[in-house]
């Protein structure tokens, strides 16, 4: 008799996954300065491997951004997949750690 033994190996399959982080503030605004040196030591935290993106909320990218994602205060950062799903949002005058947002700054 002849038998065969087929093994069946788990197969694992890795979607890489592209997040991206979207900075909605007004420039010249009070919190203008705060967002932008949020910004600046994110990059210079992820040696210029940050990925973020400053929307102004006046322009109409910007105001369709925050309508998209509810957004009702500013400064607002959105931690968004390529495709555009929201992972995580902040809002409001205080912002995130910058261990909380270098996370989504990375592809995994």
């Amino acid at each position: 008799m002849l038998f065969a033994f087929y093994f069946l190996l788990p197969t694992f399959y890795f979607i890489l996954m592209h997040m991206k982080v979207v900075v909605l503030y007004r420039p010249g605004s009070d919190h203008s300065s705060i967002v932008e040196n949020f910004v600046r030591d994110l990059e210079r935290r992820n040696r210029g491997s940050a990925r973020v993106d400053l929307i102004n909320v006046d322009t109409r990218d910007g105001s369709a951004t925050a309508s998209l994602y509810d957004v009702m205060q500013y400064p607002a950062v959105l931690a968004l997949q390529d495709d555009g799903q929201l992972l995580r949002e902040w809002e409001g005058s205080t912002m995130p750690l910058l261990n909380e947002v270098s996370y989504y700054t990375h592809q995994v």
